[in-house]
């Protein structure tokens, strides 16, 4: 009986904190990611973006980042760049987005929300890389400009949720990968990725298809599959990770999450794996009352471990 309370108590916790965290945490401002032309960019006056309520977003041709800084009462110098999920044809940038920024927030930890470029063809020369030029572009900004937001440089992560958790171990596994012209030395490595019901493969028996047809085409190359499986490309440099998957994700199968923490385990980089029985996909923070609605208790008690935060 003890225990049943005790859960029930931290569930209403987050959902007390998810409502506190929408009045007292908020976006600062919004930032571009590219001073000069987006590279590989293709000028089309007929795509334009939308933003559904706030929550759902398509055709992003502005690549950006939200700000969202930590509480100076509680900011650990630690930062987390958010990619929300979407199939790469959208993004949930509300629960995989805002909501996660404000919960990061209320650990002390600055939040971006990276609103990066979807895969077309019609406005990129390269759409399988197009994403990756965002996400490398904005950890190394936001490295760059760690001081200015009492950021420590070497605690800098990258999260990702569904396609979103793609991009985030791509950019895990290929952060020196050459992808756009620039002098930047500043180095796209993040410190950490928290990988959260992700995307990891492009092999066709596990992958998430939709997912993959939309990076890489109806036909990708053998050479392309294996070079966008992140399981496949990790190696003794590739960061720590932190992952969430549930058993009966109808969507992206849990083998995507399991596949990439064994190939952590076989190159010796330490991580954490949550597998829930239940869940499904696409849940965010949780509000199904189900186990796998305290996934974030996990990770807030991963990050405090590594040192990320108090």
């Amino acid at each position: 009986m003890k225990g049943i309370l005790k859960t029930k108590g931290i569930r209403t916790a987050l959902l007390i904190f998810l409502v506190v965290a929408g009045k007292t945490c908020g976006q600062s401002k919004t930032i571009n990611i590219w001073d000069k032309k987006v590279p590989g960019a293709i000028a089309n006056a007929d795509y334009k973006e939308t933003n559904s309520d706030d929550s759902w977003m398509r055709r992003v041709t502005n690549p950006r980042l939200d700000v969202y800084p930590a509480p100076a009462e509680k900011a650990t110098g630690a930062a987390v760049i958010i990619c929300p999920g979407g199939g790469y044809s959208g993004m949930a940038i509300g629960h995989e987005g805002k909501q996660v920024a404000q919960w990061l927030n209320s650990l002390g930890i600055t939040a971006f929300v990276l609103k990066y470029r979807l895969p077309d063809n019609t406005i990129m020369a390269d759409k399988s890389i197009g994403p990756m030029q965002d996400g490398q572009r904005a950890i190394r900004l936001v490295r760059s400009r760690a001081k200015e937001w009492g950021i420590d440089p070497k605690k800098i992560g990258i999260m990702g949720f569904s396609a979103g958790g793609h991009l985030a171990s791509t950019l895990s596994t290929h952060f020196n990968a050459k992808v756009y012209d620039d002098a930047d030395a500043t180095s796209a490595r993040p410190d950490f990725s928290l990988l959260i019901y992700p995307v990891i493969s492009m092999r066709e028996d596990i992958t998430h298809m939709g997912s993959r047809i939309n990076l890489l085409g109806e036909k990708p190359s053998s050479e392309q599959v294996s070079y966008f499986s992140g399981e496949l490309q990790v190696n003794s440099e590739t960061p720590t990770a932190f992952l969430v998957h549930s058993m009966d994700d109808g969507a992206v199968p849990v083998e995507n999450s399991i596949e990439y923490a064994l190939a952590l385990k076989k190159n010796k980089i330490p991580c954490e794996l949550h597998i829930y029985e239940k869940g499904g996909h696409g849940y965010g923070l949780g509000k199904s009352g189900g186990t796998e609605s305290d996934w974030s208790l996990a990770c807030g008690r991963w990050l405090k471990a590594k040192g990320l935060i108090n």
